[in-house]
């Protein structure tokens, strides 16, 4: 198929984006930056200090800092259209794109990237799939999971690499359970969504972007194979439930669409938990009083995570294109513009956030942070991603109070624009006597 479509998942041809006047132009900046990725906060609190807004010439964006400039971005989403989310940052190599081109694969465009109408009328039919009696059925499983896990864990003995045993197949599991896909099925399909990151926010060599363009075309029939299942034999997951809508109504939920809301979720649902647990384990573990604070009463675990979450989001940006001429502080935009929001610069603003360098897990107002987004498109799986990140930390603080990190350890994060969360991480504990 043709992934220049208007309603393609992932469109790989797109216009030549137009560039902003009347601000500082950076030929420095580069969020691919080895100091950025491996602490993108200096930066980010001198250029929101320095030049809020400013056209970062090697990325070829035009880059927002301050809640306030960055709010004003994603409220306004008839001007600054989130339609080029899923878009490859840089360009689909030619072997990549005849991959994504085989006619059967046709994802379209159904929530972060999807505009009005469109968004808000099939966004109610997965919002309703979130719903208290889905989240109930969850926990369960959740905390089953998380304590077989951390069993396999500890049997083997301190020190364990946390992500790959932890933070990453918890995450997996549980929004392909809530999908409905089968157990047998994880190993591949964690695999098949792996390196989707990298594809879409990322500098993949031709190399990797051929091998994660095959993934995604393995992932995206087999989407539509299990839809196909549960069309003829439904089941109590979110796959029946949206299959039940459009065939209630299909001229409100098209076959086509539920096929791709599927397809979608696995990634909305998996990385970013994923990173949101690692990145709480690298942040608490080594502040021991607020650690020990958290042991000794597990209440504070929700105000933590919260606090983790405006600290050292696991999403610290996100992308829009101005769909017309427009202004912002002074700026002019012109019509195709690309638009960086730096989610982790406005989660650190002064002046929301007094001594926002500093992780406090008592801060008073540390939910005002934007890391879930904010608007039409706030992430509709963040009350499943707390859920499961709390659920997480509260087996480690009662499982073993003594956890810790292991020192002098150097951690690396995936080089990618948007999603941030430690590859590895390692910690060790005392041994019950």
């Amino acid at each position: 198929m043709s992934q220049s479509k208007p309603d393609a998942y992932h469109k790989i041809s797109v216009p030549a984006a137009a560039e902003p006047s009347g601000c500082p132009v950076d030929s420095v900046f580069t969020p691919f930056s080895s100091d950025y990725l491996n602490d993108p906060y200096p930066e980010l609190e001198q250029l929101s200090a320095e030049k809020p807004i400013f056209f970062a010439e090697q990325l070829g964006y035009l880059v927002v800092t301050g809640m306030d400039n960055v709010m004003q971005v994603l409220k306004n989403h008839e001007v600054f259209s989130s339609e080029n989310v899923q878009d490859p940052v840089f360009p689909v190599c030619d072997k990549a794109r005849t991959v994504m081109s085989a006619e059967d694969y046709n994802p379209q465009a159904v929530m972060s990237n999807c505009q009005q109408p469109e968004h808000t009328r099939i966004r109610k039919y997965t919002r309703d799939g979130f719903n208290g009696r889905r989240m109930k059925l969850l926990e369960p499983y959740i905390r089953e999971t998380t304590d077989r896990l951390l069993t396999q864990i500890f049997d083997q003995g301190s020190p364990a690499e946390f992500i790959s045993c932890f933070a990453h197949p918890l995450p997996g599991q549980v929004i392909f359970r809530f999908i409905g896909f089968p157990e047998v099925d994880d190993d591949k399909l964690i695999y098949w969504t792996s390196n989707r990151l990298i594809f879409t926010w990322g500098k993949p060599t031709d190399q990797e972007q051929v091998e994660i363009a095959e993934n995604m075309l393995r992932y995206w029939r087999y989407c539509r194979d299990f839809v196909a299942k549960r069309n003829l034999q439904p089941a109590d997951d979110l796959t029946s439930e949206l299959l039940a809508a459009h065939k209630a109504d299909p001229e409100q939920l098209s076959y086509r669409e539920v096929e791709s809301i599927i397809y979608g979720l696995s990634f909305a649902g998996h990385e970013i938990v994923s990173n949101f647990i690692g990145l709480a384990l690298r942040n608490i573990l080594p502040r021991r009083e607020q650690w020990d604070a958290c042991c000794q009463d597990p209440s504070l675990i929700p105000g933590m995570l919260e606090e983790v979450l405006r600290f050292d989001s696991p999403q610290i940006s996100w992308r829009r294109v101005a769909t017309q001429d427009t202004e912002l502080e002074g700026v002019k935009i012109p019509k195709g513009t690309r638009v960086f929001i730096s989610l982790g610069a406005a989660n650190r603003d002064p002046s929301l956030f007094p001594g926002p360098a500093d992780f406090d897990i008592d801060r008073h107002n540390a939910n005002k942070h934007i890391a879930f987004g904010y608007g039409i498109h706030f992430c509709l799986g963040a009350r499943l991603a707390r859920l499961e990140a709390q659920i997480a930390i509260e087996a480690l603080v009662t499982r073993v109070p003594s956890l810790r990190l292991v020192e002098n350890q150097t951690f690396s994060f995936a080089p990618n624009i948007t999603f941030r969360g430690p590859l590895k991480l390692y910690a060790k504990w005392d041994k019950k006597k």
